[in-house]
């Protein structure tokens, strides 16, 4: 009797729920209310939610109580694929191009038609990049604060192709990673789909250095067996953070001691200007970098690289032979001619300007609200109001025709924050102060 009690109670919400007699935003009676007006057991009362929770029906918040979500907003809020609606604004994904692109592509198009090398091309290449393409962005990598020889670097295809042949070469399922509380969401994937346990490292209180509780990483690690750290250390991916010198070597230092793999993603960290070393030039012997163009040039280019301690380059060499036997070969080749000839240089130093106007006029129009971000970062972290839910912000923005991401792709703890991730570089940029415009206008709806 109890059980039919249970699933009457569960399927009479779902379905007010789903034909909107119960709206979203709706805050549900608490577990005690719940169990005294239907006569029931609290743990049955709050099995009755957590089962509502699992069909993504309901959300349940620390201190908050329980809350109807909004049911159209499409799986993943739009972080699982960029906007492909006509006329939608993308403020998902962040690809950022500037005019003279364009250009420069259809000349090294013509260069590389032109070239002896066109032949070779077309057949297939070293699993991990021809000799001479490695030694260029290794050159490129010196750049970046990393000294590399050729031989610990490995072409992939795009960063995020290297994080996987990262995850597939040296960690196994079941092992425990320690990430932050808010992370790139396509490592949270690879975690999902390689059966990774995440393990959130909460942030730094406020009024203290912005950054990972290093603290808080300790503890972790004294308590469980993490078998590596995913970092961002130079322009964290959403929080916008550079940790300090002495923040890095912290970290290093607790990987020492627990024998944790580093994984650093450097992805967006071309953005920053004069960051202390990469961790892996500090930690050369237990770090693994990972980077790319896609985020510097074009998101259509799909080469990135791996920089590696030298015992684990066949292993990495290996994953990258069962998954795509090599970066293809004519776009490595435009891109390490660019590499060579200073575009990406000149590119990367543009698009730091370009970012930093998309932050001002951000700063500009949303002046009042609470940003999080780094001043030449194409994204911003965009905290809500107490009494603003995310998701009916997120779908209020849709039927605006505009995408934007709540945290819920990025968070990596069972408590997910009422924000909004915010990025900057898809939309031309004399239309980016209205975008934002109708951005704080669905929010300040919500106010009270």
């Amino acid at each position: 009797m109890a059980r039919a009690r249970y699933k009457h109670l569960v399927d009479t919400f779902a379905a007010d729920i789903r034909a909107g007699t119960l709206s979203p935003g709706t805050r549900l009676p608490t577990h005690r209310q719940l169990a005294a007006e239907q006569g029931i057991a609290l743990a049955t009362a709050s099995r009755v939610y957590a089962e509502l929770e699992v069909m993504g029906l309901v959300s349940g918040e620390a201190g908050r109580g329980t809350f109807v979500r909004e049911t159209a907003l499409p799986l993943g809020h739009g972080i699982d694929q960029p906007a492909t609606k006509e006329g939608m604004v993308d403020l998902n994904f962040n690809s950022p191009s500037l005019p003279e692109q364009t250009t420069a592509l259809r000349n090294a198009l013509r260069q590389l038609a032109a070239s002896g090398d066109l032949e070779a091309l077309l057949h297939y290449q070293p699993h991990a990049g021809r000799k001479h393409e490695r030694a260029i962005v290794a050159c490129h990598l010196e750049c970046r604060g990393l000294s590399v020889d050729a031989d610990q670097v490995l072409i992939v295809n795009g960063a995020q192709h290297g994080l996987a042949t990262v995850v597939m070469s040296l960690l196994r399922p079941g092992d425990v990673v320690a990430a932050d509380a808010l992370i790139y969401p396509g490592f949270k994937v690879l975690a999902d789909v390689h059966r990774l346990e995440l393990a959130a490292i909460a942030f730094t209180q406020p009024g203290s250095e912005p950054g990972p509780d290093l603290d808080a990483l300790e503890q972790l690690c004294q308590q469980r067996r993490v078998r590596a750290v995913y970092a961002m250390p130079t322009l964290h991916n959403p929080m916008g953070w550079v940790m300090s010198l002495a923040q890095r070597e912290r970290l290093i230092a607790i990987a020492r001691e627990h024998a944790l793999l580093i994984i650093e993603d450097a992805a967006y960290a071309f953005l920053a200007d004069n960051p202390p070393p990469p961790l892996a030039a500090l930690a050369p012997d237990i770090t693994v970098y990972v980077s790319g163009i896609s985020k510097s040039i074009a998101t259509g280019l799909r080469v990135g690289f791996i920089a590696a301690p030298s015992r684990w380059v066949a292993q990495l060499e290996r994953t990258i032979r069962a998954t795509i036997w090599n970066t293809p070969a004519l776009m490595t080749a435009m891109a390490c001619n660019w590499l060579e000839d200073g575009t990406i240089t000149r590119l990367e130093e543009e698009k730091r300007e370009d970012a930093r106007a998309r932050q001002k006029i951000a700063r500009e129009v949303l002046k009042g609200l609470e940003l999080v971000g780094h001043p030449a970062a194409y994204f911003i972290w965009l905290p809500l109001p107490e009494e603003v839910r995310a998701d009916q912000v997120v779908m209020t923005l849709m039927r605006d025709n505009i995408s934007v991401s709540t945290a819920e792709p990025f968070a990596t703890t069972g408590h997910v924050p009422h924000a909004l991730r915010l990025a900057l570089g898809s939309v031309a940029l004399d239309r980016l102060p209205a975008v934002l415009k109708t951005v704080r206008q669905a929010i300040e709806a919500y106010s009270y």
